[in-house]
């Protein structure tokens, strides 16, 4: 690509909570910008983006669909990701390697807990947004109510670009603040745009609206600042509004706002104009950054096909027709169809040996990615999601995608023997598309146990399992994924001496193990000298204490938010191999498990509940009795009140219901995986049956 294609390239996603119209607004984008000709409708399961059966028939997006369009002539690749806090990772990854993003919010339910979730992962990969405030003609719209609700609850800086002309069922149309004219829509499919004076009643608002953006403005451009603060705003020409608000979005000033019901077809064309207006191409955004592995020094790739190749893969995907498919945005340089890629985490080459432009699972195929580009590769074996793809004579480390750990798991079992291989290789396959995806085997009973982060994302898991894989089997009930860690500071050596007839084996370590605090994972230092231990045993120590924290003491759960430092050992000058040293480190943990005093964790949701005011009083008894503690609560739109509260997972199996009839069926609730918290003594011993 050159540099005015990628000038012109837009690389965003669409996110938000779960029915906000995600996929409708990414249909209606599709329609207006030409790349389909029917509009798909969620309700109906005739969209292009939901193309999986399960998405069509819950009517949910489940995995996250790539798709490309043009608008005013700009490249536009868009990624449409799930809403559901199970299908989460899907935003996590397609965040990472997006360079703008699409927040839409529903304008009846605002600001909600998903909103929340994808914001603050957009907030950590500094991603320039723009908000949609969708469904202006539902009933109980308030787009200054949702405006107000992006402020306070997101601590955006929200600057209107325009707002709605009648709302419910009266909406007909929108105010563009900067044109200072209003626009409704002649027929039902919104493709014909005209344009009226602004109604009486809403110049007021227009004033208003036109003061708040230009004292925003005046922050990042000095001659709109002065012209504002001379009284001189008529003297502010669009180009210079234009300007200036790129500039302030890209630089994550402000959060323009838009508004309109793509289910209604009115408003996308302004949403698609502000997207290439003022959301990043691959060339505003800064050079990606990653580690030299030689020199473990940090080093960058600028968005340039000239550059040396720099390649994240972030999506693993089975195509029944081209097989194994991996998704990578190319930061700097250019990949081939045909020619070889290293991978920097697998130190290893690859080749691949097809290259597709996704369309949600249509194929286009092409003869290269350049950068800034995102696109799908044929050929790769061991590549995972995460991994870095570049040149083998320049090597560079991206850093790597964080995905958070699985809080629910079921026991699941094929019908038959003949089926177990079956399972497992399904499995397998799952397992590679989906990281927060695990599965494991139950030493003691030899059962398949398969683990997530929730109960529709196990469920949707099996569906596929049964159908799309072929397999026949059937499920046990959701138990929580608990955890293992330690609760005071230890030290232990490990020592592993085999001798043979001929040479021997030797490996010693010593090593301290201390607890970190909830949700630091695990966290791996030396503090040895390479006289002791050689350096080059260092990595199989690391595997070594790896892969002993994969099973407590307790239970057999995995052990969490714990640091292990590599102190002291020795080394036989003949006897010494890396392998002994992997086995040193195993025995030194489990040693000092033993005496860390370790400790049972469990999952903790943050729930928000909304519900009518009579039923409060039950719903506080209700969080209370099930060892819940609420963390706020305040006043909803109507009679309501928004009740938010920690409570552990454990307790919520079957809360839909409960919920449902304490409230007479008017109260509803949604949850998301909040942290890992120490499981009380007296529930600890019942979990792992010490007490009658």
């Amino acid at each position: 690509m050159t540099k005015d294609d990628l000038t012109t390239t837009r690389n965003i996603g669409i996110a938000a909570h779960i029915d906000a119209g995600k996929t409708t607004t990414t249909e209606r984008i599709l329609y207006y910008s030409g790349r389909v000709h029917r509009m798909g409708e969620v309700d109906n399961g005739t969209t292009q983006m939901d193309w999986m059966e399960q998405e069509q028939e819950r009517g949910i997006t489940i995995t996250s669909a790539a798709t490309y369009c043009t608008w005013n002539g700009h490249s536009i690749n868009i990624i449409d990701t799930p809403g559901h806090v199970d299908f989460t990772v899907e935003v996590e990854r397609s965040l990472r390697v997006l360079d703008g993003m699409v927040a839409i919010f529903c304008a009846v339910g605002g600001v909600q807990p998903q909103s929340e979730t994808v914001w603050r992962q957009a907030d950590r990969y500094t991603i320039p947004r723009i908000a949609f405030i969708n469904k202006m003609d539902r009933t109980g719209a308030d787009f200054f109510h949702v405006l107000d609700r992006i402020r306070t609850r997101l601590g955006a800086n929200p600057v209107v670009l325009n707002f709605p002309i009648g709302a419910e069922d009266t909406f007909s149309g929108i105010v563009d603040i900067i044109r200072q004219a209003g626009f409704t829509y002649a027929d039902d499919e919104g493709s014909k745009i005209k344009q009226i004076p602004v109604p009486e009643h809403l110049r007021a608002t227009l004033e208003d609206m036109r003061a708040t953006l230009f004292e925003a403005l005046s922050d990042v451009d000095d001659g709109i600042a002065d012209k504002y603060l001379n009284d001189a705003t008529a003297d502010i020409t669009e180009e210079q509004i234009h300007t200036a608000l790129r500039k302030a979005t890209i630089g994550n000033k402000i959060v323009p706002v838009l508004c309109g019901s793509s289910l209604k077809n009115k408003g996308v064309q302004k949403l698609l104009d502000a997207i290439v207006a003022y959301l990043p191409s691959p060339l505003d955004v800064p050079a990606v950054q990653g580690i030299d592995p030689k020199t473990d020094e940090t080093t960058e790739r600028k968005a340039d096909a000239g550059e040396h190749t720099a390649a994240l893969a972030f999506k693993i995907a089975h195509d029944p027709h081209v097989g194994h498919l991996t998704y990578i945005r190319v930061y700097s340089g250019c990949i081939k169809s045909g020619a070889k890629v290293f991978n920097v985490n697998k130190n290893t080459k690859e080749r691949v040996t097809r290259i597709l432009r996704m369309h949600a699972n249509h194929r286009e195929q092409l003869e290269e990615l350049s950068a800034g580009q995102l696109g799908a590769v044929v050929g790769l074996k061991i590549t995972t999601t995460g991994d870095t793809l570049c040149s083998e004579n320049k090597k560079i480390l991206l850093e790597n995608i964080s995905f958070p750990e699985p809080v629910i798991s079921v026991a699941i079992e094929p019908k038959s023997v003949a089926e177990m291989e079956k399972m497992a290789k399904s499995l397998e396959t799952l397992g590679s598309e989906d990281p927060t995806f695990r599965v494991s085997i139950n030493e003691d009973t030899g059962q398949t146990i398969i683990s997530g982060m929730g109960e529709l994302h196990l469920e949707i898991i099996t569906d596929r399992l049964f159908r799309e894989f072929g397999v026949q089997g059937k499920v046990g009930r959701p138990m929580v994924a608990y955890k293992e860690t330690i609760t005071r500071k230890t030290r232990s050596e490990g020592k592993y001496i085999h001798q043979t007839g001929g040479r021997g084996q030797y490996g010693h370590v010593v090593l301290e193990m201390e607890p970190l605090d909830p949700g630091a994972g695990f966290v791996w230092e030396t503090k040895v000298g390479t006289v002791r231990v050689p350096r080059e045993y260092w990595p199989e120590a690391r595997t070594g204490v790896e892969e002993s924290l994969t099973s407590g003491p307790l239970a057999g759960y995995p052990v969490i938010d714990i640091k292990v430092t590599l102190v002291d050992g020795s080394v036989h000058e003949e006897d010494s191999i890396a392998l002994a040293y992997r086995i040193a480190a195993s025995i030194a943990v489990r040693d000092g498990m033993d005496k860390a005093r370790p400790m049972l964790k469990e999952p903790i949701m943050n729930v928000e509940i909304v519900t009518p005011d009579n039923c409060m009083g039950d719903v506080i008894n209700d969080i209370n009795q099930r060892r819940g503690r609420p963390t706020s609560m305040e006043p909803g739109r109507g009679n309501v009140q928004v009740v938010r509260a920690m409570i552990p997972l454990s307790e919520l199996f079957g809360y839909a219901t409960d919920l449902r009839s304490r409230t007479q069926g008017r109260a509803t609730y949604t949850m998301e995986f909040a942290e890992y918290r120490e499981v009380p003594e007296d529930m600890q011993d019942v979990l792992l049956g010490k007490t009658a």
